[in-house]
């Protein structure tokens, strides 16, 4: 008895945690967070293991930010390198080209010159608008996996989604059960 007791204390705690925390959203989002909702939600986390799944994907989430944001600084670094040593070769063909005294030849180098650094600047800026595709591309499919996995794991609110009012209504649940593994999740709990 006293189990069941503790159990709806937690219960009771968790979903008036999950009340306050929608006041903290905008209007359009607390909308999409019914009472009933909050309720389902709380009575599945009574289920430890859901925090322990949602920490998990968070986890998960945060390396493959970290790995996807190192690949975009790498390919910074090479095109500055690439940028610096195509920079290092005109001005020694401009200072080799002055040697020769001629006007005519001096200013065909300085636009040949200044066409390649546009040519490199423009490919650079596709490189980068690639590859920052792809890369939110891959976020976009670790967002469905983590959908998956929590609609798979029984939590209210989660499914396959890729409208971005619903992901962003996901993303504050996700960061309500985080919160509420602070104090619920299996290491802080007592009951």
């Amino acid at each position: 008895m006293a189990q069941s007791k503790d159990t709806q204390q937690k219960l009771y705690e968790m979903l008036e945690a999950l009340q306050t925390m929608v006041k903290e959203l905008p209007d359009e989002y607390q909308m999409r967070m019914p009472v009933e909702l909050l309720a389902s939600l709380a009575n599945t986390l009574l289920n430890e293991a859901i925090f322990e799944i949602a920490n998990g994907l968070s986890d998960i989430q945060h390396v493959t930010e970290k790995h996807l944001m190192h690949q975009r600084l790498q390919l910074l670094s090479r095109q500055k390198t690439e940028k610096s040593n195509l920079c290092k070769s005109q001005q020694q063909a401009m200072e080799e080209t002055n040697s020769l005294h001629h006007p005519q030849l001096i200013q065909s180098v300085i636009t040949s010159q200044e066409m390649e650094r546009e040519a490199v600047a423009i490919k650079h800026r596709e490189e980068l608008k690639q590859h920052d595709m792809r890369l939110i591309l891959q976020l976009d499919q670790k967002v469905s996996e983590q959908q998956t996995a929590l609609e798979k794991a029984g939590v209210p609110g989660f499914y396959a989604s890729t409208n971005p009012q619903e992901v962003q209504s996901q993303m504050y649940l996700l960061g309500f059960i985080q919160r509420l593994s602070e104090k619920y999740g299996p290491s802080q709990t007592s009951f």
